[in-house]
């Protein structure tokens, strides 16, 4: 059975719904939709966002209003939902929803920014090795693990427009792609370099300069499988033609 993943932060769910966000997911039609930074409370959303048609659907908001916050829109209903690591540190931001399915864990994360602060980099670092100490524990009792969302962060020069210009900046320092390294090393595929291997695909661009216009822009949305799912792996894209965020929507499909 093949099953379609879509991971989008739409930064803010009432704002991109009046820019076609549920069009798009009625013609695409994914079985899983996992959005990152809703910017909303459940109960500040109009029906149609809360129960989409044809979906079951979750939320995690952040205690601060109009502040972070995901969504998991799936046609199956999950065995369990946990909503958070299990620790307030990180889960009064509302950056988390684990869902358990048959055949795999999923992690639909919205990752912390490192830019504002010495401070907000560490906590970025912190929420880094606790979503890896929990992936490999998933891994360790045999389950197959899918974490997908806003890593915050390019890992390779290939994977951002100006590499150098950007080598001191949060989201593409050294101790932050080196959390991508150990997540690789742990036993995790970057689905979308499975099947792309040049540079020139970004999906996060800034609105202000008019960068995704002259594709200046950053890889920082992924698809990461555990190895033996990724042998499952059928295909991953950037949907770059896809407007209404300053992220585009990232892909993958499975053959389970």
């Amino acid at each position: 059975m093949r099953k379609r993943l879509v991971s989008w932060n739409v930064n803010g769910i009432r704002a991109v719904h009046k820019k076609g966000f549920l069009d798009f997911v009625r013609g695409y039609n994914p079985d899983i939709l996992c959005i990152q930074e809703t910017r909303a409370h459940e109960d500040q959303l109009p029906s149609e966002l809360r129960h989409p048609d044809g979906y079951f659907s979750c939320f995690s908001s952040a205690e601060k209003r109009g502040y972070s916050g995901v969504a998991l829109y799936t046609k199956d209903e999950p065995e369990s939902v946990r909503f958070g690591f299990g620790t307030d540190k990180f889960d009064t931001e509302g950056r988390i929803i684990i869902a358990d399915y048959p055949d795999f864990s999923l992690f639909d994360i919205y990752f912390p920014n490192g830019k504002s602060s010495a401070e907000r980099l560490e906590f970025k670092l912190d929420f880094y090795s606790e979503c890896l100490r929990q992936a490999e524990k998933l891994l360790a009792d045999g389950r197959n693990v899918i974490i997908c969302g806003d890593v915050n962060t390019a890992h390779k020069e290939i994977d951002l427009a100006r590499p150098k210009a950007n080598g001191k900046v949060s989201g593409f320092l050294p101790v932050e792609r080196a959390w991508i390294d150990k997540l690789l090393d742990a036993g995790f595929v970057d689905s979308f370099r499975m099947f792309t291997k040049e540079g020139g695909y970004y999906s996060w661009y800034d609105l202000k300069s008019h960068a995704r216009e002259r594709n200046v822009g950053w890889r920082i949305d992924y698809f990461f499988v555990s190895e033996e799912l990724a042998e499952s792996v059928v295909s991953a894209e950037i949907l770059a033609h896809i407007y209404g965020s300053d992220h585009c929507p990232v892909t993958l499909e499975i053959e389970l």
